[in-house]
């Protein structure tokens, strides 16, 4: 009887394994030696497919920007600059929340990722269909990402503990309620961040008012 095949070791199984690994425990925990054991290879054999751990850790933030919905920013879409926006970001935390161990790779910015870059030039492009100029266009891609990133790299909610008499009033009057926070953790933390988004896009709307209403220069 023939003996059964390993999978043959490709990129996407290196990804796959290499990102399960850092769910579960961080970025710390990946390391050339520990995936080709998780693999069942030898570790020289990664190097076909990648140069370093850096290489493979761009490769698992990247199947991770390839799952953001971008079909608002498509040119057919009937949603307007600031619903795009909007729904975009939803879409985009989504992904980090469900992967927070990999939002500080993703938070350098896109560098050579091709996912990545689809994101940035989606959004860039997306902008300036909508009129805003180029250098706004591009100052807006950064600020959604700072604000987004920023939101997926821990809990508001989560840094308070459950227990009453770690707030005593005498220290902390209006803390009364913190201690029922950490329960009620994806409700803060999604309101929160709702409540932000919105604000960020209605100071934006008020600076495209003044951008539409600026005389054009020839």
């Amino acid at each position: 009887m023939a003996r059964p095949r390993k999978p043959l070791l490709s990129r996407e199984r290196i990804v796959e394994t290499a990102g399960a690994l850092v769910d579960a425990e961080g970025l710390d925990a990946v390391s050339t030696r520990r995936l080709a054991a998780e693999l069942g290879v030898s570790g020289p054999s990664l190097y076909n497919h990648f140069r370093n751990k850096d290489e493979i850790l761009d490769a698992v933030a990247d199947a991770l920007s390839a799952r953001i919905d971008l079909s608002m920013f498509e040119e057919g879409d009937a949603r307007d600059w600031r619903g795009a926006l909007h729904d975009w970001a939803v879409s985009y935390r989504a992904v980090l929340t469900d992967h927070p161990h990999v939002v500080p790779v993703l938070a350098r910015g896109p560098g050579r990722r091709p996912a990545g870059l689809r994101v940035a030039d989606a959004v860039f492009g997306a902008m300036v269909r909508a009129g805003w100029p180029p250098a706004q266009a591009t100052y807006i891609g950064a600020l959604m990402r700072y604000f987004i990133t920023g939101s997926a790299l821990g809990s508001f909610a989560r840094g308070f503990v459950d227990d009453r008499d770690a707030y005593d009033p005498a220290d902390y009057p209006h803390l009364g309620q913190a201690h029922l926070l950490a329960e009620r953790q994806e409700k803060v933390d999604e309101g929160a961040f709702e409540t932000g988004l919105r604000a960020l896009l209605d100071g934006l709307a008020l600076q495209y008012e003044t951008v539409r209403s600026a005389p054009k220069s020839r």
